[in-house]
């Protein structure tokens, strides 16, 4: 059960120091109870302190990383059932299966599909994160050597698939600086696995036939000191896959059940032959609630919907998506181009800058910080009045980018343009379409005047 800000305040040192940049050790408790800080700022607490806040204070689903460096994939972390409740931590990764006794050729040319895979989505970069690949050979070094081909290849997080520990272990010596998952130890295997997790310092996946038995085998596992795990429970259709996701997030949130506190794998592939299907399983197990969905192609027109699924689900609720405050240069605007100014939320940047390519008329686009919010919205909010509109536009350094004093201002503030000439004497404000839509044409009569 997770600390309560109070509970907290009374295992830290008590200096009010400010070293954490928080003034005093009651309000850096109450920050670290609503999780809107990290105990490693407090230079002060003990190990064993840290260690007794670190544990009441984890999350029900435990957060583990695959990979190393920029494609990392952090997984888990998770505290609620539906994102409205507070929001979803940790984007599932989606991983691409390939096989050892694939021919190289196609190995190649699904590699070079993978690599291609990426997309840019209100200015973030989308793409998988994973290959899944896995031994079918029989051939312990076979299997090490496509491992070490794969990794050469390509800057992805791996997942090792075997049955067999001692096929594992040649697999860990070429991949373990990579920090892959090991997938998976059985009821079986669990004691080889696990030591061989323990070794390399590496996550290790658990399946089995249904939730108890996996929960057997992750109950022997953390008594060997292992937590960095991930289960599968193997359903056998799509029903039992929906339902076994839904009662081990439960389980682990409500009930505090600890065996199956972990981030989950999944294979869609495995429920379904056709390749349409696999992607709507796949698009289910991202809202319901899947930590890695293992795919066995990608394409861009099934990858790209589920990346995208994705994003909407995970992106936090309760604070807007937001471009950086700048003034941006669309088509290579020059000294008696047009200039724009609108919010800097995410959605009607992408809208407002899209159109003006459309346009083909080069432009200057001033991004104001308005938190994330659309314009009317940050308005209402005082985000976007004249004043602030003013000084930023006069901070922005465009008047010593253009030669007219030319500020267009979205539609739907028309009734703040006078303001807004007050405050900018310098400039003549004018009033621009209330749609985006319309801003093609507004700029053409712009360029033809």
């Amino acid at each position: 059960m997770a600390l309560s800000g109070i509970e907290i305040f009374k295992k830290l040192p008590k200096k009010n120091c400010g070293e954490c940049g928080v003034p005093t050790c009651l309000a850096f408790a109450m920050k670290l109870a609503t999780g809107q800080a990290e105990l490693a700022a407090c230079p002060y607490v003990s190990d064993d302190v840290r260690a007794e806040i670190d544990e009441a204070s984890a999350p029900p689903i435990r957060t583990l990383t695959i990979g190393t460096g920029d494609r990392a994939v952090k997984l888990g972390g998770e505290t609620v059932m539906f994102r409205h409740e507070k929001r979803f931590e940790n984007l599932p990764g989606l991983a691409l299966m390939l096989s050892d006794t694939m021919d190289d050729s196609v190995v190649n040319e699904r590699l070079s599909k993978f690599r291609d895979l990426e997309f840019e989505r209100v200015g973030l970069i989308l793409r998988p994160q994973m290959l899944a690949l896995k031994e079918e050979s029989g051939d312990a070094g076979k299997f090490a050597a496509f491992v070490k081909r794969v990794i050469d290849q390509m800057d992805a997080a791996i997942i090792l698939m075997s049955d067999r520990p001692e096929v594992i272990s040649e697999a860990l010596k070429v991949s373990k600086d990579k920090k892959p998952l090991i997938y998976a130890a059985t009821k079986d295997t669990a004691e080889a696995m696990g030591s061989l997790a323990k070794e390399s310092a590496c996550p290790l996946a658990v399946k089995g036939s249904g939730l108890d038995e996996v929960m057997a085998v992750t109950d022997k596992l953390l008594g060997m000191g292992l937590k960095d795990l991930v289960i599968d429970s193997q359903p056998a259709n799509v029903k039992k896959a929906l339902e076994d996701q839904v009662v081990i997030r439960r389980s682990a949130l409500v009930k505090k059940v600890k065996q199956v506190g972990f981030p989950t794998i999944t294979f869609p592939g495995r429920l379904t032959e056709s390749k349409m299907k696999e992607a709507l399983i796949a698009s289910m197990l991202i809202a319901k609630y899947a930590g890695i969905i293992v795919l066995s192609e990608m394409e861009g027109h099934n990858v790209f919907p589920l990346l995208l699924d994705s994003l909407n689900i995970y992106t936090d609720p309760q604070r807007p998506m937001a471009v950086e405050e700048k003034v941006y240069e669309i088509g290579g605007p020059r000294e008696d181009s047009p200039v724009l100014i609108t919010s800097n939320f995410s959605l009607t940047y992408f809208i407002v800058s899209g159109e003006v390519e459309s346009s083909r008329v080069p432009a200057w686009l001033l991004i104001k910080d308005t938190e994330g919010l659309s314009v009317l919205t940050a308005w209402a909010a005082g985000k976007f009045a004249a004043d602030t509109v003013a000084v930023f536009v006069k901070k922005s350094g465009i008047a010593d980018r253009v030669k007219h004093r030319k500020l267009v201002i979205p539609g739907y503030l028309a009734g703040m343009s006078g303001e807004l000439e007050e405050e900018l004497p310098d400039w003549q404000i004018l009033v621009g379409p209330r749609e985006a839509a319309h801003l093609s044409a507004y700029l053409k009569q712009w360029s033809a005047a």
